[in-house]
């Protein structure tokens, strides 16, 4: 490819795209899913260990590749599309300093934009579902796994919102004001969609009372999927933080009125967010479930409580920070939250509920097994925590999580997905975690912030 080539981008339309949904839809969908899963598991690859540039390279190059027609983690999730990924996974793509040169910021530019707008044709669809499912040419499947989302949306506008953002920080790639530029057309084309399913999931929220405690909940009758989508239990701290997160980025974003949502809410949202806050907090730490069997105070506690970047936490406020903090301190302290003798922390420290297939084919996928992605945004709200309230509290510990994680990556050949509580690529009979190529330069960038020089260069 030529420099002339790299320099313009050209945006297609995805308007030929066509969703289902259904029964006959799901078992398709679930027998594609089947076959990828199992045949990743006996037929992968393994990749030898090798020095962070050298792994870096190669991800990129595999994340962003040409051939590739929208942005994946990688196998054996490269069947299927994630929409929540955008907001937990790679909000960083676009982050110049993790760009390798212009070729590589074009081939980023070009994958987020055909993402997003695939996305956005699937919401003006309706079919606003945990993934989606290629099912033939142009041909798309909507299906849940394992249950409603609710953080779909919030993926969907922080993918948006990264093209938006792309030519605001320094670069002198040009790749990245043609992003934006793209970025604005998809908000003009797509906002009245958009509104529509925020109005839709504000008002699918339902009251729930604990002991006169208050709030308005996602999942006060059913489970609701998140990041860690095979945790089946109810009104859990991570699905309504990422509602509240997903209101906060439509109103950022000019998709809707902040007063016409809080009609649509019947409060204010600073109070709908303090009542959230009240319910999951009301042990002085966030709970991570109100449904769960564990008893208190670590066994109710959940790594994803840290939530996503530029998510649920305003750590300016010094009633957040506390909270935050206690809870932290609670994750640190506790030797069962990690893998010996590393600063690796798990999920949680027993197994959660799961459906009848995770306790079959992987049983500790989001409780006893520790995901280098949810480290990195444990150690970046730590770095918030310090940056916010003006001391040097969590940086040591950030940095030891990064430092741990980089070992892990250069140990075995590439970003992992997630490791055993023995701090080994977790894998069971059925499953083994992907090398998860795309989410590596979230990785690089929460390193400069915690090291102030490029992992690269480290």
């Amino acid at each position: 490819m030529n420099s002339q080539t790299h320099s313009q981008i050209t945006f297609r339309s995805h308007r030929e795209a066509r969703f289902y949904q259904g029964l006959l839809a799901s078992v398709v969908a679930n027998g594609i899913q089947a076959v990828n899963f199992l045949g990743d598991r006996f037929l992968r690859k393994y990749h030898l260990a090798a020095a962070i540039d050298e792994l870096y390279r190669h991800s990129m190059n595999a994340a962003f590749s040409e051939t590739e027609a929208f942005l994946v983690t990688g196998a054996p999730h490269a069947s299927a599309y994630y929409p929540r990924d955008f907001a937990w996974f790679y909000p960083d793509v676009l982050d110049p300093e993790t760009v390798m040169d212009s070729a590589d910021a074009v081939r980023r530019v070009r994958l987020l934009e055909k993402s997003v707008r695939l996305m956005l044709e699937a919401v003006r669809a309706g079919v606003v579902t945990t993934t989606i499912v290629p099912a033939g040419r142009n041909r798309y499947i909507g299906i849940n796994y394992f249950s409603l989302p609710s953080d779909t949306l919030l993926g969907i506008l922080a993918g948006l919102e990264q093209l938006l953002t792309a030519e605001q920080r320094s670069s002198s790639y040009v790749a990245m004001s043609q992003g934006a530029h793209a970025g604005r057309l998809l908000l003009a084309e797509y906002r009245n969609d958009l509104k529509r399913a925020l109005l839709e999931l504000a008002g699918s929220l339902q009251p729930f009372d604990d002991n006169g405690l208050t709030a308005l909940l996602c999942d006060a009758t059913a489970p609701r999927s998140a990041a860690t989508d095979t945790r089946a239990e109810r009104r859990r701290f991570v699905t309504n933080a990422s509602v509240y997160a997903t209101f906060l980025r439509g109103i950022k974003l000019g998709v809707i009125e902040r007063s016409e949502l809080e009609r649509r809410l019947g409060r204010e949202l600073q109070r709908y967010k303090s009542e959230l806050l009240q319910l999951f907090g009301k042990h002085g730490y966030i709970s991570h479930s109100l449904d769960s069997r564990q008893q208190p105070p670590v066994f109710s506690i959940a790594l994803d409580f840290v939530n996503v970047h530029r998510g649920f936490w305003d750590l300016n406020d010094a009633g957040e920070r506390a909270l935050f903090a206690t809870t932290t301190d609670m994750v640190l302290a506790e030797p069962r939250f990690r893998i010996p003798d590393t600063s690796h922390f798990l999920v949680s420290v027993d197994n959660p509920l799961n459906k009848l297939i995770h306790k079959i084919a992987a049983p500790a996928y989001q409780g006893r097994s520790s995901w280098p992605t949810f480290n990195v945004e444990f150690a970046d709200r730590m770095l918030d925590y310090d940056e916010c309230s003006g001391t040097d509290t969590y940086r040591a510990h950030a940095r030891d999580i990064l430092r741990d994680i980089r070992t892990a990556t250069e140990t075995h050949g590439g970003y992992q997905e997630l490791l055993s509580e023995r701090g080994q690529k977790y894998q069971t009979w059925a499953y083994q975690s992907a090398v998860a190529h795309s989410w590596f330069p979230r990785f690089l960038s929460v390193w400069k912030r915690a090291f102030g020089t490029s992992l690269l260069n480290a």
